[in-house]
């Protein structure tokens, strides 16, 4: 259940239009390079999704002794829209998971020193920042207080579903 909620909520801003911010974050050219982590089906609005996570090297590391990942750790979601069948339900394999069809965005977070202090308290993430873009790379314009307000709370654990995978 808990790797499912990770899912839902990481990127839970996909599916919803937006309010332009602050373009602080870049594409990640070189993610596919980096380590992946962790790679799921999607829950809740998104059941027809699956979605690969990625860390760089620096979050790859894990959390300092203070239990945060460092500054300069960089997240990057791969969301795939799962296969249909000719019914329009999701295509499972032997193993029960969907398999995945065509790449839908990029979601990315991003940790750098004092990103946080430009937010109010309901979407403040610490110095997490997030973005989302299409499959060629392009900013797109996403309501990213969706993927912000969702996190905000996790202070226990960096901000982070995905915070458990990325312990050494």
């Amino acid at each position: 259940m808990k790797r499912n909620l990770i899912a839902f909520c990481l990127f839970a801003g996909f599916s919803t239009l937006v309010v332009a911010d602050e373009p602080r974050i870049a594409f990640p050219q070189d993610y596919k390079s980096y380590k992946n982590y962790l790679s799921l089906d999607r829950t809740g609005d998104n059941t027809n999704q699956i979605i690969r996570l990625f860390a760089n090297e620096t979050a790859a590391a894990g959390p300092n002794k203070d239990g945060a990942l460092p500054n300069g750790s960089i997240l990057v979601g791969e969301i795939y829209k799962a296969k249909l069948s000719d019914k329009g339900e999701s295509v499972e394999s032997s193993l029960g998971r969907r398999v995945r069809g065509k790449l839908a965005a990029i979601a990315v977070m991003e940790k750098r020193q004092g990103w946080g202090s430009k937010f109010s308290e309901e979407f403040r993430n610490g110095d997490w920042d997030f973005a989302v873009f299409s499959p060629d790379g392009k900013r797109l314009n996403k309501d990213l207080n969706s993927c912000r307000g969702c996190h905000a709370p996790l202070t226990q654990s960096d901000h982070l579903f995905s915070y458990d995978h990325l312990q050494q």
